[in-house]
């Protein structure tokens, strides 16, 4: 098998990329940006020529084994990006076909929660599990759900929304995929700041945050409040962490994890969220799951868990 792989991470503004080796190591790394260019072939073009160049430099011509891209709403399935949330061209887009076509190694794709869970299987905190949940607290909530080692697709590429399962059927947060009261809206870092807002509108008691506008407060700002022991900010991350841990708990009895691996910015306020979401976890998981569940940490390096993640999917394709 040849030594390396490439892994591209695709995000609405920057679409960063790897050389990765079998050990997780990033050899080289680059980035360009995603919204330049209004047609998509152009914006392959450049993939392709600012690729090339590290391929060069790092010695790999003819030594990539294959490329593995996580991207928004992709489909592992179909090679198709179906629905480009926050991407600038017109969907659906082949872009496993495409993105082939012009390297001449074979490519996967998934959707960024897949990818990362499949990353932390190969390279991180999941090595040797083989029935896990991934879980991103980000911008939004994503996860990956891995039973028997392997990841779960569903019939159509889908499986694994967990940050939508709805946490609050009544007078519930609107969201942006059109519903109300999914995970996503209380847990991710939007929904912390979200938290944030209502609190300071319907609370009174002193708050650092009360010292910057309310409309510009983020998820940050709210972790810098709370580590000073500002109070009303430390019951924010007990609020968020307890409704993760509730849904952490109902999540055990679909698939029976060994584990649930957190990865995201959110994770950066250690105990703050950690300890409310175990305890949540559990105060609510059914009784015969008691004690045989962890919550871990993702063990891959932020700047390069996107690439790692999308990477460990280029081992999966079939030479050419």
């Amino acid at each position: 098998m040849k030594p390396y792989v490439i892994g591209i991470d695709m995000g609405g503004t920057n679409t960063v990329f790897g050389i990765v080796d079998a050990r997780g190591n990033v050899i080289a790394s680059s980035s360009i940006k995603t919204a330049k260019h209004s047609n998509i072939n152009d914006y392959i073009d450049e993939l392709y020529v600012e690729a090339n160049r590290i391929i060069v430099a790092n010695d790999a011509v003819d030594k990539i084994h294959g490329i593995g891209i996580g991207a928004p709403n992709a489909n592992y399935y179909t090679g198709m990006i179906e629905d480009g949330v926050n991407l600038p061209w017109p969907t659906p887009i082949p872009l496993a076909d495409l993105v082939s076509q012009k390297f001449g190694i074979p490519v996967a794709i998934t959707n960024d929660a897949n990818a990362a869970a499949i990353g932390e299987m190969t390279y991180g905190a999941a090595r040797g599990l083989k029935d896990f949940i991934m879980i991103t607290l980000g911008t939004g909530v994503g996860s990956g759900i891995v039973i028997n080692g392997q990841l779960v697709y569903g019939h159509d590429g889908y499986a694994g929304e967990l940050g939508h399962v709805i946490v609050k059927r009544t007078n519930g947060r609107i969201c942006g995929c059109g519903r109300t009261g999914c995970l996503e809206t209380y847990c991710s870092a939007t929904g912390v700041a979200r938290t944030a807002r209502e609190f300071l509108d319907i609370r009174k008691e002193p708050s650092l945050l009360r010292n910057m506008p309310i409309d510009e407060i983020t998820s940050k700002d709210v972790y810098d409040a709370a580590i000073t022991g500002d109070a009303l900010a430390k019951e924010i991350f007990e609020y968020t962490g307890n409704i993760l841990g509730e849904a952490l708990a109902d999540f055990v009895t679909f698939s029976s994890p060994e584990a649930f691996i957190l990865f995201g910015g959110l994770t950066k306020a250690g105990d703050l969220i950690m300890k409310p979401v175990k305890n949540a976890l559990d105060k609510n998981i059914l009784g015969i799951y008691k004690g045989k569940v962890r919550v871990l940490l993702s063990e891959l390096k932020e700047s390069d868990a996107a690439v790692l993640g999308a990477s460990a999917l280029g081992w999966e394709v079939k030479p050419v």
